[in-house]
């Protein structure tokens, strides 16, 4: 079979999942995709998505245990290195989720969710200058009103925070 063929058949096998996850049905998607899984055990976007269900319902470890295991199966799956990242970051591993997120940008150098990674993972760290120099370069991609809010915030934080005494 054609790889086009075969991400298309593996795409269409996760769509009804991905529509339950935006639709706040997290448990929901991850026994879709658990179906799916059964029949496809080599799909990445269901491992993919898998990380997104149990992001969503705060199941750092398992999902980052799907966002690897997606990464096996699409070692440049960039949607799977941010989402392993965040789970990295929600489990406190920032140095991990950083290394994460560098692997993005070393592939897709001005990539949106990269940037973000990067910069919410350094201001966890209490890294100011590159939180800002990543959340700068987030905002420069264009994000949505609600992400752009969200990290023009972060940013004036960052400057109301005194620096840091030697």
């Amino acid at each position: 079979m054609h790889e086009e063929q075969i991400n298309d058949q593996h795409w269409e096998s996760v769509e009804e999942a991905v529509e339950l996850i935006a639709e706040g049905n997290a448990q929901g998607a991850v026994e879709r995709l658990t179906g799916v899984l059964d029949q496809e055990p080599e799909n990445p976007y269901a491992y993919q998505f898998m990380g997104a269900a149990y992001y969503e319902l705060k199941q750092w470890p398992q999902a980052l245990k799907a966002y690897l295991r997606a990464l096996e199966l699409a070692p440049a799956y960039l949607g799977a290195m941010v989402g392993a990242g965040h789970a990295l970051r929600e489990m406190q591993q920032l140095d991990r989720a950083i290394r994460m997120g560098k692997q993005v940008l070393l592939r897709e150098r001005d990539d949106a969710d990269g940037h973000y990674l990067l910069g919410v993972a350094h201001y966890q760290r209490g890294d100011r200058e590159a939180a800002r120099k990543h959340l700068s370069a987030f905002l420069e991609t264009g994000p949505q009103v609600e992400m752009m809010i969200e990290v023009q915030g972060l940013i004036q934080a960052l400057d109301k925070e005194s620096p840091p005494t030697p």
